[in-house]
């Protein structure tokens, strides 16, 4: 359960993201917070993620202060045995340029609760969020969320990537059907599959009709 409320905010969007790997409600305060969650639940080596998840005392104030980290993430330890968990800070560059002196404290003190945890404490940033990754995530969500029915055509596309070995969506449809208007009917089963993690391609940059894609190793 988040330990405090995250508040309505006329400058920043705020509001719920819905997965299944969320420990209570995932709100969050900002655009780069929802897409931070966005990555953490596409990711398949993240467990669960919980939002505001601890309070963390102060020290050295006249009155009593704490600080809330944003998100706690888990790892499976099937896929990432030695990752510890990550008690993050999400925070545009701007807003630690700024406000630095202020949050060093803060980030003092949550460093040294997470070690004490045995978790990481991490902090953040666009440059680590806004990516060609985030993109791919977005684009594919929406096929990842394809309902069930298409096995056939999936079946078809497995079975020739897999004498294919290694592919393009272009070839791929190609080699299952001249026929464009068949190919467009293919083409958001192949997505699915990709943001499934069925098909294997690299995240890192533009997903497009000529990307490498191949089949995971088992």
């Amino acid at each position: 359960m988040p330990v405090r409320t995250v508040p309505k905010n006329h400058r920043n969007v705020t509001g719920a993201f819905s997965s299944t790997k969320a420990v209570g409600a995932a709100r969050f305060e900002s655009t780069l917070e929802r897409d931070f969650l966005a990555l953490l639940n596409f990711n398949p080596a993240v467990r669960s993620f919980e939002v505001q998840p601890v309070r963390i005392p102060l020290s050295g104030t006249d009155r009593q202060r704490h600080y809330t980290p944003d998100v706690l993430v888990h790892f499976d330890p099937g896929m990432m045995p030695d990752r510890k968990p990550w008690l993050c800070e999400v925070k545009y560059r701007s807003e630690l340029r700024s406000d630095w002196k202020k949050l060093t404290p803060k980030f003092q003190a949550a460093a040294r609760f997470a070690a004490e945890k045995g978790w990481r404490f991490k902090l953040i940033t666009e440059a680590e969020i806004r990516t060609p990754f985030l993109e791919n995530v977005r684009f594919l969500d929406r096929y990842a969320r394809l309902e069930p029915g298409m096995e056939d055509d999936v079946a078809r596309l497995h079975e020739t990537l897999a004498q294919l070995r290694e592919a393009t969506p272009a070839l791929l449809l190609a080699a299952l059907c001249k026929d464009r208007w068949n190919q467009a009917l293919l083409l958001p089963k192949l997505w699915h599959m990709i943001g499934t993690a069925q098909v294997m391609a690299d995240l890192t940059v533009p997903l497009t009709m000529q990307s490498s894609i191949w089949l995971p190793q088992d």
